[in-house]
Formats: C-alpha cells, structure tokens, sequence
C-alpha cells in the first residue's frame, strides 16, 4: 500500500512521470470530540510509510509529555500540533496532510469535532471531494454525528465514509457495528449524499485502516485505504455546463488579449461557440493557452487563458459560458448560509458579496429558516449566530449570472465580508433563483447599464468619470 516503489531506484523518471499522473483526492474527517480523527491520519500516514524518521522521532518524544495513550506513540500529534490543542487533547484548526500510494495522491483536512469551531469544519469541507465521520463504537451516532454529516451534504460531498472506530473496545462485536449502521442510515434518509459505505476499524491499532484485521472475520468490505484508493469521483466533475469566471484580462502587447481564469466547469476547446455574461455577446475560442504551450482542451480545474476570435467586452467577473446557455442574471436569490462570525447576521445590514471572480454589494433581504443540525428541524429566526446555517433570500445591488451549487460549486458559492474591518463573516451555497410574489417588473440589468455608461463617457466625457454621470442623474 505504501507510495514507495522500485522505480525510485529503477527509472526515477518514469516514476516522477506515473507520480505526476496519480489521481487526487481531497477527503475530510470528521465526526465528534475524541472519536479519533487524529489518529486515524496518523495511522494512515504510520502505515501506509509517508512518516520520516526525524517526523516518528519528534512525536515519540512529544509523546511522552502530550501523549494520551501511555507507553504507545500518540500518532495524534502529527496533526495537532497547535500548542493549545496538545494540552487540551482536542483538534482546534483545520490540518492538512499530504501521503499516496500506488494508485492515488491524497490530501486531508482534519477537521475539529467541537461544536464551537463547526465554521473550521465547513472550510475543510468545501475543498473536499469525500468525507470520512467518524463515530464512537461504545456511543453510536452523536449529535456532532449529525452536525457534520449535515454540513458535508449542504457542501454537496457525495462520498461518506462511516468509520466506526474503537471496535477494540467493544470486542470487536459484530451485533454493535451492525446497530449503528441502522442507526446512521435512518438519519441518512434525511441526506443527498449517493454514496454511503462503512467499516468497522480502529486506528490506533490499525484494524482495516490500512491492513485487514484479524479480529473482524465477519467483514468483508474493504478497508479503509482501499474504500480511498478505489471511490470514483471523476463523474463528480459537471463536464457539462462550461463556466470560466474571467479572473484577469491579460493585454501584454497589442496583438495579444486573452481572459484569465480557473475553469470551474465544463471542457472549453479552440473554435467552441461561448457567450459572454452579463452582456451576452457571442464569440469563438481562437486559442486555450497555457504556460506549457496551447490546449487542445480543457477541463475542470485547470488555470488557463483563452483569446476570442472577435474584439468583445469582457471585464474581470464577467463569465464565458457556451452560446447556448440559458443561464439566469438576477440580482436576488435564495442561498444557504453558514454564519461563520460572533457578530449576528442582520438582514438588511450592507455587506460585501464576493462570487467566483465577482465582488459586489448586498444584503441578506430575509431569512426563510434556520435549519437545526442537531435535528434537521426548521425553525425561523430573526439574526444569525455564529456557526448558525440558514435559507435566506440575497439581495445584490447588480444582476449577476446565478448557478445552482450542486451543479457547479465553483461558480454557485459566495463569501460574505464585513465592509469595515474586511474580514469574512458567512459562506453561501446558491440554491435558486428569488421569485418576487406579485412583482412581474423586470429587474433592470445596473452591470450592464454601467458598462454603457462608461463607454458613452470614454466616448464624449473622457475627463468625467462613470460614477459622476450616474449621481448627476440620480440613476442608481
């Protein structure tokens, strides 16, 4: 299982070669206090040799002053290693680690379990292609069970792994492994998620971790490295719908004019028909270009920069998607909202809204609910607290493109931040659209009124500024 191979002595080249070319998984765990996340991704790096000798010395030290499992090395301490969360025993920030084997590169988020710091675990979460929760043996499913599990679906994690760990201290029992599987899979009718597998393991001994136990006979799934290697998430990705949010427009000379950005969905070829958003002016790829020469295509997740055969106005925020798309521009939609600051969330109060590229004004007109992790139960409110989620109805001061965050998380996901100390208070998933009852007046498209507006004052005013024309006429 180990990432070492012949080929390192053999051919290095052709092994940095099929390194290169591993897939990636991001993954998370998760789960309540002292249900042994930590050391879970200690065991996973032990065993599978991605510990360096100089690393496996410095813990077995630590150890013996922060250790919390006697004689034996605490394979806890290679993630927690804040000060506070080795003298409390606990996970407070979001760790990440790095390890592979034959088949795949990997990288962890070790997420805390206490309630306090669920806004760390929600940014671990948003990167993350699978989750592994996991629960307690001796306790079942717990309320941070629920916490997380409901978190990682809002995220729209499709993959969760249910770890039921410390088997050693329940005798390994086939009957309690079977009893919290029924536990978790009645709550789990109340989640999206389509791909929901289990395994009985404990890591701090290595039971179906990384090598199949003796002590469960009666498993026969895959371990936990396997469950891993073998998830496939290369249908995760929308290869659909195109969206390339500009992030840069690059003119380095005057034969030269290409759109910056990371491409968040769909594949993007030379000669593809796209449309720019939010003009809706329609062009041709002439080139997809890249540090290492021209693309004959492009995919998910790739930074490039595309050129246009036609001279179109294309602005930072602005997005390419294909000529056909119906893509909707509203400046009002419905979100899910986690609150992530001790100050509340007030609707109506002005906040600064950034989306994929975009950064904008608005509000947060209502909240339609707040959703109780514990439970599921809606119940409605009138602020948010910290670490709070939420349906809510935003308000932007333009009409922007809206995406749907299951079907592309990349371009149907915000930030929200205070607009006088600039740090960011919220995070948001898109759900839809906001229906105006009894309101058929069009929305008025400001993004691109703006645009018209500088153009016309480049044109006739070239010493006024947009901004000036639009408080002399009281426009906006």
């Amino acid at each position: 299982m180990s990432h070492q191979s012949n080929l390192i002595a053999d051919n290095i080249e052709q092994y940095l070669h099929e390194h290169e070319n591993k897939d990636l998984l991001r993954f998370i765990t998760c789960g309540s206090v002292d249900d042994g996340k930590s050391t879970l991704i200690g065991r996973l790096l032990h065993d599978s040799k991605m510990i360096f000798e100089d690393q496996l010395a410095a813990i077995t030290q630590a150890s013996k002053t922060s250790g919390t499992t006697g004689d034996t090395v605490d394979l806890a301490l290679l993630v927690d290693g804040l000060q506070s969360e080795r003298e409390q025993g606990i996970t407070i920030d979001v760790a990440y680690r790095f390890f592979s084997t034959d088949k795949r590169k990997f990288i962890i988020a070790d997420t805390p379990g206490h309630e306090q710091y669920t806004r760390n675990m929600a940014t671990g979460a948003s990167t993350a292609s699978l989750a592994i929760i996991l629960i307690d043996a001796r306790y079942g499913v717990q309320t941070q069970t629920r916490r997380h599990s409901f978190i990682a679906d809002l995220l729209g994690i499709e993959h969760l792994v249910i770890a039921i760990n410390k088997m050693d201290l329940v005798d390994f029992s086939e009957q309690r492994f079977n009893e919290i599987v029924e536990e978790y899979r009645a709550f789990a009718t109340n989640l999206q998620a389509s791909d929901i597998r289990f395994v009985p393991m404990s890591a701090l001994n290595g039971d179906n971790v990384v090598n199949r136990s003796e002590q469960t006979p009666w498993y026969s799934g895959e371990t936990l490295i396997e469950l891993l290697e073998n998830t496939e998430i290369s249908r995760d990705q929308n290869l659909t719908d195109l969206r390339l949010p500009v992030q840069y427009v690059n003119r380095p000379n005057l034969d030269f004019r290409g759109y910056c950005g990371t491409l968040a969905a769909g594949v993007l070829r030379p000669g593809q028909a796209v449309k720019a958003l939010p003009s809706g002016k329609t062009s041709k790829v002439a080139r997809v270009v890249t540090f290492d020469g021209d693309l004959s295509e492009a995919y998910p997740g790739q930074a490039i920069t595309v050129t246009l055969e036609d001279e179109i106005d294309i602005s930072r925020g602005d997005w390419l998607v294909s000529a056909e798309a119906d893509v909707p521009l509203s400046n009002a939609f419905t979100a899910d909202i986690v609150w992530m600051h001790e100050t509340p969330l007030t609707p109506g109060k002005l906040y600064d809204f950034k989306l994929a590229t975009r950064d904008l004004s608005g509000q947060v007109r209502g909240i339609e609910y707040q959703v109780d992790v514990n439970t599921l139960e809606k119940h409605t409110t009138d602020a948010l607290e910290l670490n709070a989620i939420a349906r809510c109805e935003v308000e932007l001061t333009a009409a922007i493109p809206v995406d749907d965050y299951r079907t592309s998380p990349g371009t149907g996901s915000f930030i929200i931040i205070d607009r006088l100390t600039n740090v960011t208070v919220g995070a948001g998933m898109i759900r839809a659209v906001a229906e105006r009852e009894g309101d058929d007046t069009p929305t008025t498209d400001w993004a691109a009124f703006e645009r018209d507006l500088n153009t016309l004052v480049r044109k006739h005013f070239p010493h006024w500024e947009a901004k000036d024309i639009r408080e002399l006429f009281n426009a906006k």
